[in-house]
């Protein structure tokens, strides 16, 4: 049923209240908006210098820190920051600072997820863990009532929610259904969460609440089925948890539009947009018309330099940035025509990979990992920080 006015106002407001709207553009880029003449703010600013002293190359007026490394104490805590750091977010905290959510992508209940705290400055001020004992947590999904919902890329895998600031317990949320799970986006003008599954046939989700917003322990799961055109159907899945000898979900509708390897997924102003590993594509889906397009594709991009697609990311001015695994190891903005420029790069790192981009609640400070870091033996994965001026 579609959400009537007066509903999609009161969550949308909520939304504004509680942080998770990204903050909008400045007056003089509202003026070049309105005059139909704004470009990329970043890809602006120029070609990535040499290497900084954390081996990271960036534009001119951007600087890098680390923040955390695999096995070692976060600053001011007493964690230990995770083994294999994928999929994050951040969410805002009362005092004005944040918390970053990362993903601990281990096998055999080894997983889970971190986070970091910062003050209104920046400053780290603790850390700690907020799941722990499940598998391979790739990426996930941010919700607007501020938890992190964690998914396990495993076959028959579940999604976790989590509370950033560790005052509720995990809780399990089967209805999202059982598959391998790779990210999730809510769209919260239509109280949509739109999934991404990571099989070389996967599919592509809807789930309904079935009692609105925040509430999603019940609900309809449905799978996309595309026409010619790119318009887009959703078929409800009678059993979206099936057992060991049950067809799984991708396979239950034989309409059903497969996708080769899903991955990152993001929700901004009225669009989701995922990517897909196998054929190193960035989709986007229009929520509104339910129609689907390809915004970049390697094959038939006049520069192909994005390529194994994996966590995604949207800045407040609509850029879609896109983390690479393995490729040059760059995180790569799009901007709406699909156009790609790095935005950075992590060299002398080639056995890793770029894992969860997201922007603090300000849009002035992006964080990412490198998942293995130097090493794809050891796996100490580094966490960093860019400062700069993201907004122009």
């Amino acid at each position: 049923m579609p959400l009537s006015e007066s509903r999609r106002n009161f969550l949308l407001n909520s939304l504004k209240i509680s942080g998770y709207v990204a903050l909008g553009p400045s007056m003089m880029q509202m003026s070049a908006l309105a005059n139909g003449s704004l470009a990329s703010i970043l890809q602006s600013y120029g070609p990535l210098q040499g290497p900084d002293i954390n081996g990271v190359r960036l534009p001119v007026g951007f600087t890098s820190r680390i923040v955390a490394v695999t096995g070692e104490r976060v600053t001011n805590s007493d964690y230990e920051w995770h083994r294999s750091p994928d999929g994050g977010a951040c969410f805002p905290t009362s005092s004005g600072g944040w918390i970053y959510t990362s993903n601990c992508e281990e096998a055999f209940w080894g997983g889970g997820v971190g986070a970091i705290e910062f003050n209104a400055n920046g400053d780290i001020i603790n850390a700690r863990q907020i799941l722990r004992g499940t598998n391979v947590n790739c990426a996930g999904g941010a919700t607007p009532w501020n938890t992190w919902l964690s998914c396990e890329e495993i076959d028959r895998g579940i999604v976790w929610e989590t509370d950033p600031y560790g005052q509720q317990d995990p809780r399990s949320r089967r209805a999202l259904g059982a598959f391998k799970h790779e990210a999730a986006a809510v769209d919260p003008a239509n109280e949509h969460i739109y999934l991404t599954e990571d099989e070389s046939d996967g599919c592509l989700y809807r789930f309904t609440p079935r009692n609105g917003f925040p509430d999603i322990s019940e609900g309809d799961l449905e799978v996309a089925v595309v026409n010619d055109l790119g318009q887009v159907d959703w078929v409800l899945l009678d059993d979206p948890t099936p057992g060991f000898f049950s067809r799984r979900t991708r396979h239950q509708i034989s309409d059903a539009k497969h996708f080769d390897g899903g991955e990152g997924i993001w929700y901004h102003e009225g669009f989701v947009y995922f990517t897909t590993k196998g054929d190193n594509r960035v989709w986007v889906l229009d929520t509104m018309t339910q129609t689907l397009d390809i915004l970049y594709d390697k094959d038939t991009s006049s520069n192909p330099i994005l390529s194994g697609v994996d966590n995604v990311t949207v800045s407040a001015l609509g850029d879609v940035l896109v983390a690479e695994d393995g490729g040059d190891m760059q995180i790569v903005v799009l901007d709406s025509a699909g156009n790609p420029t790095p935005l950075l790069q992590i060299e002398n790192q080639d056995e890793s990979e770029i894992t969860g981009p997201a922007f603090n609640p300000q849009g002035n400070r992006l964080y990412f990992s490198s998942q293995r870091g130097k090493s794809r033996f050891f796996r100490q994965g580094i966490t960093y920080e860019v400062t700069g001026p993201f907004q122009g």
